[in-house]
């Protein structure tokens, strides 16, 4: 249980962290953080929980971590479920206070409230396919450098850094393309309140993270078996 609510509160974290950076600090013209700052404020949600929860839960906050490193081999199937679920309603959680502070402001319109899209409501206009391919590609990348950064052989205590700076990084390339997902449980929290379009594209936030979740956790038990 104690796991589980970790997982529920860094989720939780990473949601009003990062998505309220989007909903709040980037919506200046003039003094706000834009793209850059956002992506920032993602991977400082991750790489400040990890260091404050990573030793009760393993600090994974994300469904498609879980199946990649349950695939990998340094996860047991019997927690997957309850993981997921965690983080699941961790993230709407995280939702439900950005809702509740960001209809506090006079004339609030919802819009799209940091969701994630494709076509019309990619922050580029790109198409499905692109979308798609994105996500795979950043959520295996992601997956490549945690199995990497927690190995067994790796340096001891910079985990946390290099997973942090990877989800920056992945929020710089891919926040124009599909406003960045490579997470279903953050996906899913901004869906549910968004509604309509978000939740009939949802499908492919939930399959392309995990897709490549699965693909890297294949490829670095090939590369680096933990025995």
């Amino acid at each position: 249980m104690k796991k589980l609510v970790a997982e529920f509160i860094g989720t939780l974290w990473l949601v009003l962290g990062g998505c309220g950076s989007a909903v709040f600090a980037a919506s200046f013209p003039d003094l706000g953080i834009g793209f850059v700052g956002v992506a920032f404020a993602f991977g400082l949600t991750v790489l400040t929980m990890v260091y404050a929860l990573g030793h009760i839960s393993g600090a994974h906050f994300n469904p498609a971590v879980s199946v990649g490193l349950w695939v990998g081999g340094r996860f047991d199937k019997k927690d997957l479920l309850p993981y997921i679920g965690s983080q699941v309603l961790g993230g709407i959680a995280g939702a439900a206070i950005l809702y509740f502070i960001a209809t506090g402001q006079e004339g609030f319109e919802l819009g799209g409230f940091a969701a994630n899209g494709y076509g019309e409501n990619s922050p580029g206009g790109y198409g499905m396919f692109a979308a798609l391919l994105t996500e795979i590609v950043m959520t295996f990348m992601f997956l490549i450098v945690i199995l990497g950064a927690t190995h067994s052989k790796a340096p001891v205590g910079f985990a946390g850094i290099a997973i942090g700076l990877a989800l920056t990084l992945i929020h710089l390339i891919s926040i124009p393309v599909t406003n960045t997902s490579v997470n279903p449980a953050r996906s899913t929290s901004q869906a549910f309140f968004v509604g309509g379009w978000a939740m009939d594209q949802l499908w492919l936030f939930w399959v392309a993270p995990i897709l490549g979740a699965i693909l890297a956790g294949l490829v670095y038990k090939y590369l680096s078996p933990e025995d």
